[in-house]
């Protein structure tokens, strides 16, 4: 190979190092806070469970589900414009049902309902957002419509190119898999970055791609916008979203549902768990019955529409187009929807090395630029505190959310929004407080107060419910158990972090020239 061959690889690699590092470090903190999130919400409807402890598991078929619901809302709402019901699985404990009245309803709360399976009257519980709050925040980061999604694509874009480059980079990444060295500065921010990369990598390519996928319409909509004529058309064929009728002003009962619920299932050959109810009461009212995605990889799952003032059997979504059908199943990759238990502590265990990378390669931007004696830049310095503001500081928020749940009173107005303000404040509050302190005392100070808040959730469990570690271990309570457990040991990590992080900086011994000795005859 000639030397100018090498020399223009070196140049490759060399490009490609730079746009890592560049492309890690800009993204780097909002993809932290993405990773965390997101690797939560595969226990989306585990949080929530456990964050409305009233609600207690009952058993009733979809069938029996979903007409006490109709009723209730029947009675209540018998004007409405729509009804989306949710059916308990096995997954969750209530029925989850959304009104669209025909007029604004300022005195209803929310615009959420829990009903009991069973029996259809409303459950009294706490107002929380539950798990859907670290799954919004994921890829809406807390921002308005549309520019959270924009902000969250345009840093997984970077992450996919911090991807592609850093495999282009390190030449020795799957070597490297195999040597952790610790305590040793530099080279150990290294070592940890290279095996939580390798370790996770299939993963980390598929999540990336996969969330872009998920959003392509709203970055990419020509495609939409060329081959329909409103966007309700290919709602309707990619998401299988009925087509909005028209109200006919004629008073009519909804069928029993029940039956409905019954025939759909024997169609689909799967479980309903989604119910829409549009124009009820009217007899041009329609209800589409959806299936669950248990089981099957693709989340775009089947429908089944009904004439709700007769039962008539109008419609089943049939085989989707290819480029729908690819993206199902691309979407359900990502939200891991169709997996069991196992798997899916399998995709949270892959999404802790997500963070784990992202967070090693923001220390690394940090120690590689550190100059042992010198005075740290500006740059420097800003991209080091960030680093404690959001790696040490933002765990911090998502346990004081959780807390905030079993705090505020139960039945206080708004506590939704307060709970949500708890994981904001704390957030912000703890990372403007590490400005008063050095750098290496912020982050064990800030490990520290993570390890407290995460340890006290199943303390202030215990000391505000019924369901605390202890009695759910012996009612065979498996949810609140493993989520006690769980909290305890994100504590005992962090006390770990802490720990470590309190512990002198390595020094890199200094190799002395040894005088020649004189040769022996």
């Amino acid at each position: 190979m000639s030397e100018a061959t090498m020399s223009g690889q070196r140049g490759w690699r060399q490009t490609m190092a730079w746009a890592h590092g560049w492309l890690g470090l800009i993204a780097g903190w909002i993809l932290f806070t993405m990773f965390l999130t997101g690797t939560s919400a595969y226990f989306r409807p585990e949080i929530t469970q456990w964050m409305q402890p009233e609600i207690r598991p009952a058993t009733a078929s979809t069938g029996q589900a979903a007409q006490s619901a109709v009723r209730h809302l029947s009675r209540i709402g018998p004007d409405d414009l729509q009804w989306y019901i949710y059916l308990p699985d096995g997954r969750t404990t209530a029925t989850r049902a959304f009104r669209i009245p025909a007029k604004p309803d300022r005195t209803r709360r929310g615009g959420e309902l829990d009903l009991d399976p069973v029996s259809g009257a409303p459950l009294t519980a706490r107002e929380t957002r539950g798990g859907e709050h670290f799954y919004r925040f994921h890829f809406q980061l807390q921002l308005p419509h549309p520019w959270g999604r924009w902000l969250a694509g345009l840093c997984a874009m970077a992450m996919l190119g911090a991807i592609v480059s850093g495999v282009i980079t390190h030449k020795r990444i799957f070597a490297d898999f195999f040597t952790l060295r610790w305590n040793k500065g530099q080279r150990s921010w290294l070592d940890a970055h290279n095996v939580t990369a390798v370790l996770g990598l299939p993963y980390h390519a598929m999540i990336t791609y996969t969330g872009l996928i998920t959003l392509v319409t709203m970055y990419m909509p020509w495609p939409v916008l060329m081959n329909y004529a409103k966007p309700a058309q290919f709602l309707e064929v990619a998401y299988g979203t009925p087509a909005d009728v028209a109200a006919s002003g004629v008073r009519r009962p909804l069928v029993a549902i029940a039956p409905l619920v019954r025939d759909a299932e024997r169609r689909m050959g799967g479980q309903a768990t989604r119910i829409i109810v549009q124009n009820p009461g009217d007899s041009a009212a329609r209800v589409t019955i959806a299936q669950g995605s248990r089981g099957a990889i693709s989340a775009r799952t089947p429908t089944v529409t009904y004439d709700g003032a007769t039962g008539r059997f109008v419609a089943q979504t049939g085989q989707v187009a290819s480029a729908i059908g690819t993206a199902g199943v691309l979407l359900g990759l990502h939200l891991a929807s169709f997996a069991g238990p196992a798997l899916r502590w399998a995709y949270f265990v892959m999404g802790l090395t997500g963070a784990a990378m992202v967070g090693t390669g923001l220390l690394l931007w940090t120690a590689k630029r550190r100059k042992p004696g010198a005075a740290p830049f500006f740059g420097l310095k800003l991209a080091e505190r960030l680093n404690i503001a959001v790696i040490a500081a933002f765990p911090s928020g998502m346990a004081a959310y959780l807390l905030a749940n079993r705090l505020i009173p139960a039945g206080m107005e708004g506590r939704a929004e307060m709970e949500v303000s708890a994981m904001f404040w704390t957030w912000g509050l703890l990372a403007l407080a590490q400005f008063g302190l050095p750098a290496r005392r912020a982050w064990t100070a800030l490990f520290v107060v993570a390890a407290a808040l995460w340890s006290a959730i199943p303390i202030v469990n215990a000391l505000t419910t019924s369901r605390s570690l202890v009695p759910a271990l012996l009612d065979g309570d498996h949810l609140f158990v493993a989520f006690d457990l769980a909290c305890l040991a994100i504590g005992i990590g962090f006390a770990v972090a802490a720990r470590v992080s309190a512990r002198p900086a390595a020094r890199t011994p200094t190799r002395t020239r040894r005088p020649l000795e004189p040769a022996h005859a």
